[in-house]
């Protein structure tokens, strides 16, 4: 009897030792224990796709905790109820909300926490674990947004359907009115370059010169002076190493030439050496300091370019005046030459300049030698 006392004894206290485990473990995990975690529900009021249990839980960005259940209310189904297991020291409030988050575009959901006044209380719950507020619209998924948004944008597209369309149809229009012209354009396009200097690969112009005149008539009268020919007076238009193009009436343009200097310097240096190359019997020189001359030259270019219309011909034109030293005008005359161009590119018009310049050249030094 006392050996079966004594092991009666010894079952019963082994017994207790286990059952005093099994609480101690208890209380470690609970308030009275050592346990560093709370317990919250959440009540969505959407589906939770892609949360499962172990899924994080963040608060303000920070993991504090993970889902430790889910599932469905029985009073509603049309909401779920999320279990979470929070660090102690979660600042959750009253006013705290729940949400869902995306790790990206391809990660896994997670629950986020955020929000609540610092003064709020903490909640609490007289049956349960406190439940949290979910907030409606941050617990939409990713594939919900996109189905939402997709439809906002049918329905754009449907109520503005007949405006698209007209919009798509002008444009059509526009782009066969530059298909037809297209040729136009390149020519326009073409014409800006060059005037305005082309681009930065643009391959340098070409630079023609004009040639004085040889043949002249003997002159056998003895001028009384000496003639000093100043540069000649411009417009705008013709100071400048273009070679000159009037397509029309009242438009200029230039070539993709120009001349070997501006050209009232051209003029200036290729007159006084058609006066040299006629054997003018007195000197004749630009005006330069010490000089004393009895003449002046004065030439004022009228023209020097090529006209299209009503065919290509070349036309040159200058005023020129004689002025005595003592300032009397001695002579004035309008010297005009004009040839025709058998091509409207830059050599043919250089060319056709070139002898419409002869011809004037010719008749001004026969003028001026024929008047001092």
């Amino acid at each position: 009897m006392e050996t079966q006392a004594r092991y009666s004894l010894i079952g019963l206290f082994t017994l207790c030792v286990i059952a005093a485990a099994f609480g101690f473990v208890y209380w470690l995990r609970s308030a009275g224990g050592f346990s560093d975690r709370e317990t919250y529900q959440v009540v969505f009021e959407s589906p939770v796709t892609g949360v499962l249990p172990g899924s994080p839980v963040l608060f303000n960005g920070i993991a504090v905790g993970e889902v430790t259940e889910l599932r469905l209310n029985p009073d509603d189904p049309n909401q779920v109820i999320a279990t979470l297991s929070l660090d102690r020291s979660t600042p959750i409030r009253s006013d705290t909300q729940a949400g869902l988050v995306s790790q990206g575009l391809m990660g896994a959901p997670s629950i986020t926490l955020q929000g609540g006044t610092p003064t709020a209380p903490r909640p609490s719950s007289t049956d349960g674990a406190p439940v949290l507020k979910a907030d409606p619209a941050t617990s939409q998924d990713l594939s919900q947004t996109a189905r939402g948004a997709l439809r906002r944008l049918d329905t754009l597209i449907a109520d503005n359907a007949e405006p698209l369309h007209g919009i798509l149809a002008n444009l059509s229009t526009f782009s066969a009115a530059l298909a037809r012209n297209s040729s136009r354009l390149d020519g326009i396009l073409e014409a800006i370059e060059r005037l305005g200097g082309g681009g930065a690969a643009k391959a340098p112009a070409r630079i023609y010169d004009l040639s004085a005149p040889h043949a002249f008539p003997p002159i056998d009268k003895v001028a009384s002076g000496q003639l000093v020919v100043p540069e000649p007076i411009a417009l705008v238009l013709f100071d400048t190493q273009k070679i000159l193009v009037r397509p029309q009436v009242e438009e200029s343009g230039g070539f993709d030439a120009q001349w070997s200097d501006s050209l009232p310097k051209l003029l200036q240096a290729k007159i006084i050496h058609s006066f040299e190359n006629a054997n003018y019997p007195q000197a004749v020189a630009r005006p330069t300091e010490g000089l004393t001359a009895d003449y002046q030259l004065l030439i004022d270019i009228r023209s020097f370019q090529v006209e299209l219309l009503p065919e290509p011909r070349a036309d040159v034109a200058f005023s020129a005046k004689i002025l005595a030293g003592d300032g009397r005008l001695v002579g004035s005359r309008i010297v005009h030459a004009s040839v025709p161009v058998q091509a409207t590119d830059a050599a043919a018009a250089a060319a056709g300049l070139n002898e419409a310049f002869g011809k004037a050249a010719t008749d001004l030094v026969l003028w001026v030698s024929s008047l001092i």
